[in-house]
This record gives C-alpha cells, sequence and structure tokens, in this order.
C-alpha cells in the first residue's frame, strides 16, 4: 500500500500520511479488527446496525463504549468474543426478549468484552506420554463439555447479567427439582459464562 505512494516503508507511510508512528498504527488497526467483530457478531445476531449506512441513528447504535486499551486487549482473541457475544444474544431472544433493544445489546457486549478480557486464554494442550494420564485428561475434558452444556442450560434461566445472589433463586426450585446441587448448578453456570474452568474447581472438578 505504501509503496505506490513512493514510501520506503510502513512506519515512513504511517507518519507521513497519518502522523502517527508504526506501533500506533498496529495499535488501531488491532481497535479496527477486534470493533469488527464485535459489529459482525452483533449485526449477524440482531436487528441492529443493518441501515447504519443510511440511518444516523442506527450508527450511533454501534458505539459500545469501549475503550481502545479494552480493544486492543481482546483483540487476540475477538474470535471469542464474537462467538460469545452470539451465543448470549441467541439465548435472549430464545428467552423471548425479541426484538432486543439497544441497551441489552450493548450491556451484552460490554459483559462478554469483560469476561473474555479477564478470563486467560487456555493453556495449550499437550499429549501426554503416560496413557493413563491421557485417559484422565479425556474424561475431565468431557466432564467439563457437559457441565458446559448445562450451564448454558442454566443461563436459559438466570442470564448472564445477574449476579449469583439472583440467579441462585431462580435456580433453586429448577436444581430441586432435577436434583442437581445448586452450588453445581452455579458453578457451571459461571463457567459457560467465562469459559474458564477454575469456575468449576471445588465444586465439578
Amino acid at each position: 500500500m505504501w509503496l505506490p505512494l513512493g514510501h520506503s516503508s510502513w512506519a515512513s507511510y504511517c507518519g507521513a500520511e497519518f502522523g502517527i508512528s508504526r506501533a500506533q498504527a498496529y495499535r488501531l488497526l488491532d481497535v479496527a479488527h477486534a470493533l469488527a467483530a464485535i459489529h459482525d457478531a452483533v449485526t449477524a445476531s440482531s436487528d441492529l446496525s443493518r441501515t447504519r449506512d443510511t440511518d444516523p441513528a442506527a450508527e450511533a447504535a454501534l458505539d459500545f463504549g469501549l475503550s481502545q486499551r479494552t480493544l486492543i486487549d481482546v483483540c487476540a482473541r475477538r474470535g471469542d468474543v464474537a462467538q460469545l457475544i452470539t451465543r448470549r444474544l441467541a439465548m435472549l431472544t430464545h428467552n423471548g426478549q425479541e426484538p432486543l433493544d439497544e441497551p441489552t445489546v450493548r450491556a451484552v457486549v460490554r459483559q462478554v468484552v469483560h469476561d473474555v478480557r479477564t478470563t486467560p486464554p487456555p493453556p495449550p494442550a499437550c499429549p501426554s506420554a503416560d496413557p493413563a494420564l491421557a485417559a484422565l485428561r479425556a474424561v475431565v475434558d468431557d466432564l467439563a463439555a457437559s457441565t458446559y452444556a448445562v450451564g448454558e442450560l442454566m443461563l436459559e434461566a438466570a442470564p448472564a447479567h445477574l449476579s449469583d445472589t439472583a440467579a441462585a433463586h431462580l435456580l433453586a426450585p429448577l436444581c430441586e427439582q432435577i436434583g442437581e446441587p445448586l452450588d453445581h448448578a452455579l458453578a457451571a453456570r459461571r463457567y459457560a459464562i467465562s469459559g474458564d474452568r477454575r469456575a468449576l474447581h471445588g465444586t465439578v472438578l
């Protein structure tokens, strides 16, 4: 891009055309990539922002109040952010909250970004040479996957914006009916919200 404009490098292009450093340009690209992923997830999951090219009010709906620092922090995990936004908006729609209004979508986006930003990415899986340990790890993985599915069901009854205390009041009768310990249900719900297996320590795992 910069060569046809007569610049010798990306850094020279950024400085001459925009008055910014090469590092700052990369930070702005990270912001743009993260915002694009969020906007695409929201657009695919709701009717918001579909007319933003012609409706200034619709374009305002895309302002989620996220800082550049926050967007830079989640850029590398923007796929996780988009996937989680899609799933949580789908849950709200399934729970009968369609059409979703702008404050609800904005709150979901902000909560998802916060959850991904504060949850460390899972460590890379390293295959074990010990067959017994590998088999045990597979059992734990299966248990975590089934617990995640339970957590998503719990989120249908107690959406992610509710505190643990408020969720406990809603989930207690359900847990009593199905014979599930309330602390396990709350842990599964936290795991579905965060994707962090540490939410299951001391209860399910």
